[in-house]
């Protein structure tokens, strides 16, 4: 019995694993920094990681048990990883904890903000979000909102073997570039 216990949980941690790989490989596709304006300096990439968990965790909060429990251990997981790459980058003890302790409010708040946009259906709000936090103010967040709701609309539509197994069907960021000719266009609900 222990046995069964044991290879489920190492199962489990590499299925969790395999998911964290897949949000870093999205939050790394070069369309998010060529062509939707996401900021190619440390702290872009850690908008465009938080982004991509975020998404997922939406996902899994909405699913069935066990989604919960895979839920907290992708968090554990990526958090894991920024402490790591703190570490590596020769931050010290004291200054890691401090720091992660500002990322974890970070990722929370903008938890909290990309949530309460796309659960409202308020395209204005979620574009000012992306431009703030993700795009650091700069732009207007069109294609990375367009990008953002591609995204979680072709999430709500897997379930958790789906995204345990062939991963989060994230698209490609390519096709989400913002239209020159309608920059500043402001549109209200999302459709």
């Amino acid at each position: 019995m222990i046995g069964g216990l044991f290879r489920r949980a190492n199962a489990r941690r590499r299925a969790v694993e395999g998911l964290h790989m897949a949000l870093s490989m999205a939050a790394r596709r070069p369309g998010l920094y060529t062509r939707l304006g996401v900021p190619d300096t440390l702290e872009g990439r850690f908008e465009a990681l938080c982004l991509h968990a975020i998404l997922v965790l939406r996902r899994l909060n909405q699913l069935p048990a066990p989604a919960a429990e895979v839920a907290q251990d992708l968090v554990n997981s990526v958090f894991t990883q920024l402490d790591a790459a703190l570490r590596e980058s020769g931050v010290g003890d004291m200054g890691v904890s401090k720091r992660m302790k500002k990322l974890g409010a970070a990722f929370y708040g903008r938890a909290e903000g990309y949530d309460a946009a796309l659960g409202s259906g308020d395209g204005v709000a979620l574009r000012a979000v992306l431009a703030r936090n993700v795009l650091g103010g700069e732009g207007d967040g069109a294609g990375l909102a367009a990008y953002v709701l591609a995204a979680d609309a072709a999430l709500a539509g897997t379930d958790l073997d789906g995204l345990l197994g062939a991963g989060p069907p994230f698209p490609e960021p390519d096709g989400f570039a913002p239209d020159p000719a309608r920059t500043g266009e402001r549109t209200g609900d999302i459709a």
